[in-house]
């Protein structure tokens, strides 16, 4: 079984979107003074790699520990999108297998994770692929970008609205290329909150 890992390492390092709180990291027992390790974590649910549930930015009240698991696994699709500002709706996508599937989009933007301008400068996605998704029973969409678009989130609002999560800072989406069919696993904490950390995982089957 082959595993590849599409997680930003998380540390008091990791950046954040402008505007919100860095994480924190800190020992707060020791071993040789208290007789074991321990460590607290002080962290905004979108710190680096984490999935977007409708309540981020609609009038939800479900939290993440509400959700079925299933919506968080599932047959993964990668596109290659690097060197595209505004992604574009491609012929060949009609010919694809969408239904069901949690769809990747490969920037290549995780190379810039502590760039200044990473969270300002990204690729967005483009109306005419943003529709074309949106017609597509998808279970979530993952970008190696801090979001699919920008304010006023119109498009991020209607993936949430139909129920789409939106995984977002994902790393590593090079790997997948050429590797065949694998499954995606993005797992939220049990957590009441609107969004979630996740270690995600992709299965090559």
């Amino acid at each position: 079984m082959k595993l590849i890992d599409i997680t930003h390492v998380v540390n008091n390092d990791t950046p954040v979107f402008p505007g919100e709180h860095k994480i924190a990291i800190s020992q707060q027992k020791f071993l040789d003074e208290n007789g074991y390790n321990a460590y607290v974590v002080h962290s905004n649910m979108h710190t680096g790699t984490h999935v977007d549930m409708p309540m981020h930015l609609l009038t939800d009240s479900r939290f993440a520990e509400e959700f079925s698991l299933d919506g968080f696994i599932g047959r993964g699709l990668v596109l290659d999108v690097r060197g595209e500002d505004v992604i574009s709706m491609r012929a060949e996508y009609e010919t694809l297998d969408f239904e069901g599937r949690i769809v990747l989009l490969y920037t290549g933007f995780d190379e810039r994770f502590f760039d200044e301008e990473y969270f300002t400068a990204h690729p967005v996605v483009g109306e005419e692929l943003g529709a074309f998704l949106l017609s597509k029973n998808i279970k979530m969409l993952g970008l190696d970008t801090p979001s699919p678009d920008r304010f006023p989130w119109t498009f991020h609002k209607a993936l949430l609205e139909k129920g789409v999560f939106v995984m977002e800072n994902a790393a590593n989406l090079g790997a997948l290329l050429g590797v065949g069919e694998f499954e995606v696993m993005a797992f939220p904490l049990k957590v009441a909150a609107e969004a979630s950390v996740v270690r995600a995982v992709c299965r090559v089957i």
